[in-house]
């Protein structure tokens, strides 16, 4: 496995990041910890999960197998997030999608109570809330730093401005600021190239992309009719049929398999920290595994550009004179 730092903080993950979504929901408890002990023997020690996957089943199974020791916790990058409705009648008026100081302390409690730890290294917000200043926001993840609750901070789904106005008044504190941006970045997916990854990497953030294969698309499954529940349905497929044939004959040409492909895809980037790969099972983890491995040339890069274009480069130039 490689590694290398999340940002311009001195953490350093591994460039594959295990995505843990389908676990209480498509994937059961037994099969979640095989997976993650696969990743552990692998080499790969960068988990995301979230307080909202499976109504927080999710958080609850990764905790269970924390409590099985063996360094499971030690050796684990731990990454969640906060943000959504986790259906808590405690809560509220305050149970609404959204940020703010009380809701951050809250809901790190129940991630943390679910986790069954004491601290999470990467403690990211799951999208933007422009509701809630960046005072009130820095102040929060400040003060559970200080706690020793969270190691860093991290965003998701923020558009480049706001990732710039956040580090601007993370700088205005003399804090760190946010260290990754999670963001929806694939073959098919290529907007986070005006804007957001080089936001990202002018002000030190490691992209993080979720949904590589684009829910299945790029897996080759969706194309071959063996789509999972995760896929692509018929109308996606179709809409990208000539694409996805012609990337299924450069995969081929290759001999590498499409999802293999389209992770090293992102890996060549130079702004891609590590893509999350949402598993289901033990043979699709085991698959991802030789991305990391594999090194595409010039030539391929190029007619992976020709096959699915995208926006021409960074903003404005991309569209500009």
């Amino acid at each position: 496995m490689l590694y290398t730092t999340l940002g311009k903080s001195g953490l350093k993950v591994s460039r594959l990041c295990l995505g843990t979504m389908n676990f209480g929901w498509t994937t059961e408890e037994k099969e979640a910890f095989r997976i993650m002990d696969a990743a552990l023997d692998a080499g790969i020690n960068f988990f995301d999960t979230a307080n909202q996957y499976a109504l927080g089943q999710t958080e609850e199974i990764i905790g269970r197998w924390f409590r099985q020791g063996n360094g499971r916790r030690e050796r684990t990058v731990l990454a969640t997030k906060v943000y959504n409705d986790i259906h808590d009648e405690n809560d509220g008026p305050n149970r609404e999608a959204g940020l703010s100081a009380y809701k951050i302390r809250r809901h790190l409690e129940g991630s943390l109570r679910r986790l069954q730890t004491d601290h999470i290294e990467l403690y990211q917000m799951h999208h933007i809330d422009r509701t809630v200043s960046w005072a009130e926001l820095w102040n929060a993840f400040e003060i559970a730093a200080y706690q020793g609750k969270i190691g860093y901070v991290g965003s998701s789904n923020f558009a480049g401005w706001d990732i710039a106005v956040a580090q601007g008044e993370a700088k205005a504190r003399g804090n760190i600021g946010l260290v990754s941006e999670q963001h929806k970045y694939n073959l098919l997916c290529r907007l986070p190239e005006l804007e957001v990854l080089p936001a990202s990497q002018s002000l030190g953030l490691g992209v993080i992309p979720w949904s590589p294969l684009d829910g299945g698309l790029l897996a080759g499954n969706a194309l071959r009719g063996e789509s999972g529940k995760r896929s692509a349905d018929n109308e996606r497929v179709e809409k990208h049929r000539p694409q996805l044939e012609a990337f299924a004959k450069l995969c081929r040409e290759l001999g590498e398999r499409e999802d293999v492909v389209a992770l090293a895809w992102l890996l060549a980037n130079p702004a891609v920290t590590a893509p999350i790969t949402g598993v289901r099972t033990m043979e699709q983890f085991e698959r991802t595994l030789r991305a990391v491995e594999l090194e595409l040339d010039e030539s391929t890069l190029k007619r992976l550009d020709e096959i699915f274009p995208g926006p021409g480069g960074d903003a404005p130039r991309a569209y500009a004179w």
